[in-house]
């Protein structure tokens, strides 16, 4: 950039509250400016940023990017808003929660919060002068000028300031204020000739954006020293990052999954890096070095389990690879389970076991067309209380022998190399291909018997061997060299073939003479008995209904998106048959059985998180009355309404017997 382009360009770091205390008159936003949209789990994260700053040493600093802004009309100071809208209003809004906190007990520190929100020379006005559209409400909420009318408004605004001011306590006041006061961003005004477009289009669009693992790496790494960053990056990084290879961030979520027992989301935004930084919200150097030996054994685990030759007896290794047909879903677990392993928690043929109980789980639910997805966390919580609760956990939702009889007679069989191969005893299926005995299409002039041509079938008798064609019963394994002599033969000629293989159950197969539906379902009953042997489940108590999903598993949703309200089929409590299909029925009725129950845990677990029962009802707002003096706050959104109800079920020991029952709908939302 040439001299007379940097005059226009002035960058500065500064402190966020000194910025807009002292050098701001007021601070408008541009009618181009999107709404505001900030939901509660950024004021959360934001929130829990200022704790953790406010808690670290004196010379801590948690910086929050750039503000973007050009000097205004009037003489006075104004600046015009350009990027950082949203950042800047949430930031108003919990100074304003803070300042109506402590108003009436502290009025010097709310003299110093008000000269952040209220503008220098019309001090009933606000700093932040918002769109015109939304300007009256967002004043209202700042200033506390509310009309009783106002009370059932609903608005980004009213929700996020009911949120900072339920999490606020007043003997917190000055923890909070000191964190603010440690906020930093580099305040980027523009000159008059400026370009503004282009540098808001630089700063926000070029390059990539971060991914998660990059983002963790800089999380971790921030705030200490250069030496110590060294240590940290050749003590633990970078081994981290050869084990994981490129599936770094694969591994960080894996490794999430199973530390905290919760599914972490990869799908849009952040997930695992949020999921990282609420697991470890502060690394001072002796904690982050106790966590990175951790994080650098999983990785050696994580790197085991993606390359099983690397495993510690082939009988491991040969059990690892077998899991990986069904794809990276039982990772968390099997990590868990392979490093309990390595520090003597069991020996290895327990370890064995419970792979081969992973395989039946994912093997028969994907039989009977049951999802596999979102068991793993499960899982996981269940090895916490012990092997014998894993062995629990995992029997109850393996479907039983009879539904996999009657899915393996009429269904495609799924993974069929492995699930062959393993029938036939055989370590290795790499030099055979699968052989349909009736082929997918047959040619007009095949035969099941030598007599009848397959052009001289009935329509019926056709169409059940097309059904049956993927089945166990008509499926073998067969030395490719025989394979390749055996296609497009009819029955009777792949008999010399077949009794060439060295496959018993194929060479079997060369005994019968015709081959037709009911031979497929002879076939079928004889696998079937091997196959509910070899991958049976542990013999424990009853299965458990496979469609309802655990509470703790249910999927967290931003806002209200389409289909909220018709989001769950019903939901079982206890035992209990409850008609409820959204979050907010839910949560109103989880925290009203509760408070009836269970009063004290309730009371624990909102003293606790700040919410979200009050004495009192402190605000404008959406409410529900418990008792004469304490109130239920309805007024935020689905994500966080479910972390609460997951977090007093908790509480109470009460989530493992609580779950969804998902509708047509919810199913689609996942």
């Amino acid at each position: 950039m040439d001299a007379a382009a940097a005059a226009n360009v002035e960058a500065t770091a500064v402190g966020t509250v000194s910025w807009l205390s002292d050098e701001v008159s007021s601070i408008v936003v541009q009618v181009y400016q999107r709404q505001y949209r900030w939901d509660i789990g950024g004021c959360e994260q934001l929130l829990a940023d200022i704790r953790a700053v406010a808690d670290a040493d004196a010379g801590q600093r948690h910086f929050i990017a750039s503000i973007l802004s050009t000097q205004g009309d009037s003489a006075d100071g104004e600046l015009v808003l350009i990027d950082g809208q949203q950042r800047i209003t949430t930031l108003m809004l919990l100074v304003a929660a803070l300042q109506h906190a402590v108003r009436d007990h502290d009025p010097e520190l709310a003299a110093e919060l008000s000269r952040v929100l209220l503008r220098r020379d019309d001090p009933g006005r606000t700093k932040l002068r918002p769109h015109a559209a939304w300007a009256d409400v967002f004043e209202s909420v700042v200033l506390d000028r509310r009309r009783a009318g106002d009370a059932q408004r609903t608005s980004r605004f009213d929700d996020n300031y009911a949120f900072f001011r339920s999490q606020i306590r007043p003997d917190e006041a000055a923890r909070i204020w000191r964190g603010l006061r440690r906020l930093e961003h580099v305040a980027i005004t523009l000159g008059p000739h400026a370009g503004a477009q282009q540098i808001f289009e630089s700063l926000n669009s070029t390059g990539a954006p971060l991914r998660d693992h990059e983002l963790i790496h800089n999380y971790v790494l921030m705030g200490l020293s250069h030496a110590q960053q060294l240590e940290i990056e050749e003590s633990f990084w970078l081994p981290i990052e050869d084990n994981a290879g490129e599936s770094i961030g694969d591994f960080w979520r894996q490794y999430l999954v199973l530390r905290t027992g919760r599914e972490v989301t990869v799908s849009g935004g952040r997930g695992v890096y949020d999921a990282f930084r609420q697991e470890f919200p502060r690394l001072d150097l002796e904690t982050l070095r106790s966590r990175a030996v951790e994080w650098r054994a999983y990785s050696e685990v994580y790197r085991v389990v993606r390359d099983p030759a690397r495993a510690a007896s082939p009988a491991l290794a040969q059990q690892l690879e077998y899991l990986n047909v069904f794809g990276r879903a039982m990772y968390p677990l099997t990590m868990r389970l392979y490093r309990g392993l390595l520090q003597g928690e069991f020996g290895e043929e327990p370890l064995v076991r419970r792979l081969e109980h992973l395989q039946a789980l994912l093997l028969r639910r994907t039989l009977v067309g049951v999802p596999t997805e979102r068991l793993v966390a499960r899982l996981c919580r269940a090895l916490w209380e012990g092997e014998n609760a894993l062995d629990h956990a995992i029997a109850r939702i393996s479907p039983s022998d009879e539904r996999v009889r009657v899915a393996v007679k009429y269904g495609d069989l799924p993974h069929p190399r492995y699930v062959l191969g393993r029938l036939a005893g055989l370590d290795s299926v790499d030099d055979l291909d699968i052989e349909h005995i009736a082929p997918v299409a047959p040619s007009d002039d095949w035969s099941g018997d030598g007599i009848r041509a397959w052009a001289d079938y009935g329509e019926d008798e056709q169409n059940s061997l097309r059904v049956l064609a993927g089945t166990l019963g008509n499926l073998t394994l067969l030395e490719e060299p025989l394979a390749e002599r055996a296609l497009d033969r009819s029955f009777l000629e792949k008999r010399r073939l077949y009794l060439a293989s060295r496959i018993p159950f194929t060479a079997a197969t060369a005994e019968r003479n015709r081959w037709d539906t009911a031979a497929i379902s002879a076939r079928t009953e004889e696998l079937t008995a091997h196959l509910v042997a070899l991958w049976r489940r542990p013999e424990v108590t009853a299965i458990d209904d496979d469609g309802l999903t655990p509470i703790l598993d249910a999927v967290r949703r931003r806002g209200w998106p389409s289909g909220w309200e018709r989001e769950y089929s019903y939901v079982e409590f206890r035992g209990e048959h409850w008609e409820v299909h959204d979050v907010r029925a839910l949560f109103n009725r989880i925290f009203a059985r509760l408070w009836a129950e269970d009063r004290a845990v309730v009371l624990a677990y909102s003293d606790r998180r700040g919410g979200p029962v009050y004495e009192g009802q402190s605000w404008n707002g959406q409410w529900d009355v418990l008792d004469d003096t304490h109130s239920l706050y309805m007024g935020w959104d689905s994500s966080y309404m479910l972390s609460a109800v997951q977090g007093v079920l908790e509480e109470a020991d009460l989530a493992a017997e609580v779950f969804l029952k998902y509708s047509y709908i919810g199913d689609a939302m996942r």
